[in-house]
């Protein structure tokens, strides 16, 4: 049984935003386009979403990672669309990737075992970069501005790519197969967290300007911390103060009372915020440190359960 502190993102949160949806943006001016990657157990694919126009035009990018708990999920699920829409209407693009589901048929993780949550973590950070390269070597092709590729994630994805970052401020040897002074221009994730093997939270080198979106009620991934002897579990509450503490660039976005739904909510109600982040924390290079506490009255928790009772209804 996955312990109920580390059975992250047990299911893709589509079923979720179903109060919220909303018909995406017209796809008339958006081209999509499909390709292979990396080749590992099978062929991993991405999804390039532009403007037409804008093809051939060096612009910033989107890199995302889906959730669903590192069991399920899917690049190009429905749910995502108006967030990769909105993105795109605004002149930058987006790239959804496929990855390893490392915890696929895994059901003995908990805090005394978290090597298969480790590996999975590991597995999908490895498959990022891979993305990333692939992005580099056809950024001209792809109009791809390799100094502004900004990781974004929910739940699981949102793990994949603070971890990713985190690895590679911390110098990590699976970080090594970047091209060398490569930075990632900025993070935005999605209930996300860090899972750390090396103490207290820290970075060796600046990471990147962080979006920060958790719902302080969330019980799947914590959004302050959970700390078990050198290991953690650091949410955006306390990434945020670390942040703080060295001078760096976040905007940390907590809503009040609300649990996991938060990993998929805010792709359709605080695209505004995401859209002013791009501006003003990538391109605009502000050095700005923002904390939201966020609380609608009419917005009502949909996903507060434990992750045990999650992963529970996920065995069914």
């Amino acid at each position: 049984m996955i312990h109920l502190r580390f059975a992250l993102i047990m299911l893709s949160t589509a079923s979720m935003a179903t109060s919220h949806a909303q018909q995406h943006l017209p796809a008339s001016d958006i081209s999509k386009h499909t390709f292979t990657y990396a080749i590992k157990d099978s062929a991993l694919q991405l999804d390039y979403y532009s403007p037409p126009s804008l093809i051939a035009v060096k612009t910033p990018v989107v890199l995302f990672v889906f959730g669903g708990a590192f069991v399920g999920g899917h690049r190009d699920d429905t749910t995502y669309n108006r967030y990769f829409d909105t993105v795109v209407k605004n002149g930058y693009k987006v790239v959804s990737i496929s990855y390893r589901l490392g915890l696929k048929g895994i059901t003995n993780v908990s805090v005394f075992h978290t090597a298969p949550l480790r590996r999975a973590i590991t597995m999908a950070v490895e498959d990022l970069y891979d993305a990333t390269n692939w992005m580099i070597a056809h950024s001209d092709s792809l109009g791809i501005d390799t100094s502004a590729i900004i990781l974004s994630g929910s739940s699981a994805g949102a793990v994949t790519v603070l971890e990713a970052d985190f690895m590679k401020a911390n110098l990590k040897k699976e970080a090594q197969v970047l091209p060398a002074g490569f930075r990632y221009a900025g993070i935005i994730s999605f209930s996300g967290a860090i899972l750390s093997y090396d103490g207290k939270l820290k970075y060796k080198s600046p990471p990147a300007p962080a979006l920060l979106f958790h719902g302080t009620a969330d019980k799947i991934v914590t959004c302050n911390k959970i700390k078990f002897f050198n290991k953690g579990l650091y949410g955006s509450s306390y990434i945020a103060r670390v942040y703080r503490r060295s001078g760096l660039p976040y905007y940390l976005f907590r809503v009040k009372d609300m649990g996991h739904e938060i990993s998929v909510i805010p792709m359709y109600s605080q695209l505004p915020v995401v859209i002013d982040f791009i501006r003003q924390y990538v391109t605009g290079k502000k050095q700005r440190q923002i904390d939201v506490l966020f609380k609608d009255p009419d917005e009502k928790p949909m996903l507060t359960i434990s992750a045990k009772k999650l992963f529970q209804k996920l065995a069914k």
